[in-house]
């Protein structure tokens, strides 16, 4: 059983905690104004309110998760259509280098990583890359 001090029987616990201390009479009409809004359901508990934020948070996340993953999904299909037709345009090449390669009037030039001299001749001891 609680002990209670006679000196304070019959008075509010907020007498007690907040005595007679200036604005005390402030706290105690929010008190009363709060208590009696939650009882009207006009004003939420703190925790509930704090659950619903978070709440709508998750689903936003949630969403914006949803799209992110939708445009990695565009841009994987995006980034296989251009290989694949960067390999499309690679054996196109290749197709016409042989070709050119098959009729003698075409002359190959020499790649930019093959040494010329000014004149535009092969440097000596180089090799061309097309001679193996």
């Amino acid at each position: 059983m609680r002990h209670r001090d006679p000196r304070y029987r019959g008075r509010r616990r907020s007498h007690r905690f907040y005595g007679t201390r200036p604005y005390s009479h402030l706290r105690e009409e929010f008190e009363h104004r709060l208590q009696a809004l939650q009882q009207a359901g006009a004003v939420t508990d703190p925790r509930e309110a704090r659950i619903a934020r978070l709440k709508a948070e998750v689903t936003a996340l949630k969403e914006r998760l949803a799209r992110s993953a939708d445009t990695i999904d565009e841009l994987t299909d995006f980034r296989s259509q251009a290989l694949a037709r960067l390999a499309a345009q690679h054996d196109e090449i290749v197709r016409l280098r042989g070709t050119a390669d098959a009729a003698s009037r075409v002359t190959r030039l020499p790649t930019a990583r093959t040494p010329v001299d000014s004149d535009g001749l092969l440097l000596s001891g180089s090799r061309s890359p097309s001679v193996q």
